[in-house]
């Protein structure tokens, strides 16, 4: 899958749920409940050590799920979800290594930027959707606003303080592609098991994208 294609995809979901999981066990059912709420697509982070195995049974469990690997921050994790059936990488901050060794393999990536500097960096490498982070510390909306505004051609996923609350005010800015956030599967949520909950947070997630839509811009 290309950049573009997975690009389009997140246009098409609107929300990217961000996974923190320590218990890969729990992976394929996670897998199933956000699929069945209507978001089937996830960025598993590598925050954890059972982010790849993660990643390979969300894999097994829902073979056309949108999977990517989060806060990549080296190659060879790069390689480790790749070799676990990761479709893209997703990036903190702008680390050249990381971002160079993704072109080289044509893996689909979407680093974290939060300067000019960092949006003409992954200009330059011929990126066109990167994520946007911490948004709401940054300054939220108006700061993507404005440092947007320079990069016609760039698209952006906010991630970081998002929530459903606010979820609407970012999809309605014609320059978002997506929201990442963890609401719909917290930690706590996952590591209970309750994912009947997150299935329900997932829905109602789902609800307030369609409402977005109507939002002025």
């Amino acid at each position: 899958m290309t950049s573009t294609e997975v690009a389009e995809r997140f246009r098409a979901l609107r929300v990217v749920p961000v996974i923190v999981i320590e218990d890969a066990a729990r992976a394929a059912s996670l897998a199933r409940a956000l699929t069945e709420g209507g978001l089937p697509c996830a960025e598993v982070t590598f925050r954890t050590k059972s982010a790849a195995d993660a990643i390979r049974r969300m894999r097994d469990a829902q073979p056309d799920m949108l999977i990517g690997a989060g806060t990549v921050l080296t190659p060879t994790q790069v390689d480790s979800a790749l070799d676990a059936g990761a479709t893209f990488i997703v990036a903190p901050g702008f680390n050249p290594v990381v971002v160079d060794y993704c072109l080289e393999r044509d893996v689909p990536v979407f680093p974290g930027t939060c300067t000019p500097s960092e949006v003409e960096a992954a200009l330059m490498r011929g990126l066109r959707v990167v994520k946007f982070f911490p948004a709401e510390p940054a300054g939220g909306l108006p700061y993507l606003k404005a440092i947007s505004a320079p990069y016609g051609e760039v698209s952006f996923m906010p991630t970081g303080g998002i929530t459903r609350a606010n979820l609407a005010s970012y999809l309605a800015f014609p320059r978002v592609v997506a929201c990442g956030g963890s609401w719909m599967a917290s930690a706590d949520a996952i590591a209970a098991g309750d994912f009947d909950a997150i299935r329900a947070e997932t829905e109602r997630t789902v609800a307030a994208t369609r409402g977005a839509s109507t939002v002025a811009r």
